[in-house]
């Protein structure tokens, strides 16, 4: 995979493009080879290969529990000491009132959250009800629940911050009226036996591009996307953006490529000469991102991720798009369908995320409307997904819950949001063992025309937009 270019001597000036010809008749033909990388695919967990939705939902969270008990005990440890005994709900009676530690799963009691068999209770009083875009409310309450019982919190934790699903460890006491009055709390974090992340960056810089929401059946303008096409395939720019662009040695496609949502696009805003007549028809849509994909595919690596709009299953963990629909871009082995949630390996850094539903779950749920705290939340919650399977669809796992985030990774993306948005953690596991970890809110394309670049050397991280203005 190498990218040419034919320029006159003064390759090293910057700005080459807008410089003043030269007289020399002198030619250069450069050529910049693209880095390769080492990759290792991490998203087995998310693949099931048998499906029974026979199974009761309510599995998941025993599960869930069970898995991260043991790591969350030794978080509470190391906070709180060993003096203080660990109990379960139903040991609380013969505590007597005397501080404890209490491990559950949090549960959010919330009055306006949808509820199918309300909706069957009122749909003869015929009163239309507001739509709602957040189901947070001052009579919200929050309750603590392990395998066998429940218990009411009075917490100094803000209920509006947290979500239903998460495991959570407490510190305190029932009181005289069966409630539990907490002092502190602590999370379970991500679950390693080992240190957080072993991982050995590259030595010379490489990158990786993440891009979501193309949007293909409303984009009303493919410029943009084609100009993204040709500067990933180094076709756009100068001899010195070239040779940036030969460093970039993937591409992680996050989700809602076919489409960002269930609006229809309006033909009067729409190009002429889009390729797409109507964005109903997935068949039109799926030659045109083959189009794409086969473009890209001739110089660079790609990760090929579902989202919620795309034509795959919707419940999580999404199953990658059928080759099927890819003809010409399904013949090249460097096209790589993988699941939503995704993780994997790349040049020694670990990279995890999703398309951006398990984010934007969070939002409805709480009062949490900033990407990247969200994100940062998740990983101190140790889960990508908490509120699957309460009000985010998932599959009904019995003896796993693969969304358990058991490696810490080195940069956390979740794709279709609203506006680019990065920040470099400190990541602490309680013990002292610090992680830097790279948090990316990568935008919707369709919305911002923007995509996201990280260094895998230093992790840094920035936006390249490619925003065409109409005249």
């Amino acid at each position: 995979m190498e990218i040419h270019g034919n320029v006159n001597e003064k390759l090293s000036e910057p700005g080459i493009l807008k410089s003043v010809p030269s007289n020399s008749d002198l030619k250069v033909d450069c050529c910049f080879k693209r880095d390769s990388s080492q990759y290792l695919d991490l998203s087995n967990t998310f693949h099931e290969k048998t499906r029974d939705f026979a199974n009761q939902f309510s599995h998941i969270y025993g599960t869930r529990l069970n898995l991260m008990r043991e790591e969350i005990e030794k978080k509470a440890r190391i906070k709180w000491g060993t003096d203080i005994q660990i109990c379960r709900l139903a040991q609380l009676p013969d505590a007597g009132g005397a501080r404890c530690i209490v491990i559950g799963t949090l549960f959010k009691q919330q009055e306006l959250k949808p509820s199918i068999l309300k909706e069957i209770s009122e749909e003869f009083h015929l009163i239309p009800q507001p739509k709602r875009t957040n189901f947070v409310s001052d009579s919200d309450k929050l309750i603590l629940e392990d395998e066998l019982q429940r218990i009411t919190l009075l917490s100094p934790l803000d209920i509006n911050q947290v979500v239903t699903g998460i495991v959570c460890a407490v510190l305190g006491h029932e009181d005289k009226s069966g409630k539990f009055n907490v002092e502190d709390y602590c999370w379970a974090g991500v679950i390693n036996d080992g240190p957080l992340n072993s991982s050995v960056p590259p030595i010379s810089d490489r990158f990786i591009v993440f891009v979501s929401g193309l949007d293909l059946a409303n984009n009303a303008s493919l410029l943009n996307i084609q100009l993204l096409v040709d500067w990933l395939t180094g076709f756009l720019g100068d001899p010195q953006d070239q040779s940036k662009v030969a460093k970039c040695v993937r591409l992680v496609i996050a989700g809602n490529s076919f489409q960002s949502g269930l609006e229809q696009k309006k033909d009067a805003k729409v190009a002429k000469t889009a390729s797409i007549d109507n964005s109903s028809d997935i068949k039109s849509v799926a030659d045109f991102f083959d189009d794409i994909l086969f473009q890209l595919l001739q110089f660079l690596d790609i990760d090929l991720m579902a989202g919620e709009f795309d034509p795959t299953n919707h419940i999580l963990p999404q199953r990658p798009l059928h080759y099927c629909m890819f003809p010409k871009a399904s013949n090249f082995e460097n096209l790589n369908g993988v699941s939503n949630p995704y993780s994997c390996n790349i040049d020694g850094r670990i990279v995890t995320g999703s398309s951006g539903q398990p984010i934007d779950d969070i939002y409805r749920y709480s009062n949490l409307s900033d990407p990247i705290e969200v994100l940062k939340k998740t990983l101190e919650w140790g889960h990508l997904a908490p509120t699957a399977p309460d009000t985010l669809l998932c599959y009904p796992f019995i003896d796993k819950d693969p969304f358990i985030m058991t490696s810490c990774p080195d940069i956390y993306f979740a794709g279709n949001q609203e506006m680019f948005q990065t920040k470099l953690v400190d990541y602490d596991n309680g013990n002292g063992d610090i992680h830097k970890v790279r948090l990316i809110s990568v935008p919707s394309f369709h919305r911002t025309s923007t995509c996201a670049v990280v260094n895998l050397t230093t992790l840094d991280c920035y936006p390249i937009s490619f925003t065409v203005t109409s005249q």
